[in-house]
């Protein structure tokens, strides 16, 4: 899709996105006026030349003016009430990373933003996997809880789908990579079985959909596949993902890429 449609990350330390603070003795008028005489000598351009990159430049100059505008707001949790912060793990060492940014997803909903995208990575346990893996799910599994039970606190959850997931899961045998490394085994990729879990949206609560085989290596029924996935969360954010077909190349695109199916298992 055209860069226009690119999300705006945010930093981890500073200003949460760079330059969102206007340097000293330039006000919100001055630079205001400056975006103006940008955005008109920018029109002119790309009304003589077709290049929608102008278009995306001008898109995000104006997307950075209303960031800085409405971002400190934003990323200040001083009028959070002291339960929502304990309810998410804020001030709690381990929690606190991931848990401010579940808070921090939730004022963007409520702020109307339209997609928030929360990572956390180092889940890739080819050694230590005990240790390893419980660092990282009590890292996460309080900011989790509390971000979709605070949506639904708040009515926001049948509009908000909240999808948890990753590119693959991991074997059910483990991995040793050096024989003198027992007992700090691990467990390897492995995408033909594995789990996702979907919240709001239109999803109907406490469902699962598929089973695995005894021990966790291939799916034994109602396999999902990534397209089917896709589908489902277009249909859940109101899309006919048969309907978003283009010609590229020689050949049929969408993005399911001209399959996947609605799992109409998951809905409500």
């Amino acid at each position: 899709m055209p860069s226009t449609h690119q999300g705006v990350g945010f930093r981890s330390a500073g200003d949460p996105v760079l330059y969102l603070s206007n340097p000293p003795g330039v006000s919100e008028r001055t630079q205001r006026a400056g975006l103006d005489l940008v955005r008109e000598l920018n029109q002119e351009r790309l009304a003589a030349t077709g290049d929608a990159e102008i278009a995306s430049r001008i898109a995000a100059y104006e997307l950075a003016f209303r960031m800085q505008a409405n971002a400190p707001e934003l990323l200040d949790f001083s009028k959070e009430p002291a339960s929502v912060l304990e309810l998410y793990g804020v001030n709690n060492e381990t929690t606190r990373q991931f848990s401010t940014n579940c808070l921090l997803a939730r004022r963007m909903v409520e702020r109307g933003v339209r997609f928030v995208q929360l990572m956390h990575a180092s889940w890739d346990h080819h050694s230590e996997l005990n240790k390893g893996l419980k660092k990282q799910c009590e890292a996460t599994d309080q900011g989790a809880a509390a971000l979709v039970r605070d949506l639904k606190e708040r009515g926001l959850l049948d509009s908000t789908l909240v999808v948890w997931g990753g590119e693959f899961g991991r074997t059910p045998m483990v991995e040793l990579r050096r024989p003198n490394d027992e007992g700090n085994e691990g467990r390897d990729h492995h995408p033909l079985a594995y789990s996702m879990w979907m919240a709001g949206g239109g999803i109907q609560g406490g469902r699962v959909v598929g089973k695995s085989d005894d021990i966790g290596f291939n799916v034994a029924e109602d396999r999902v596949h990534v397209h089917d996935l896709q589908a489902t969360i277009l249909h859940c954010l109101g899309f006919d993902h048969t309907r978003l077909t283009y010609w590229h190349q020689g050949r049929d695109f969408r993005l399911t890429d001209v399959a996947g199916n609605v799992i109409r298992k998951l809905l409500a």
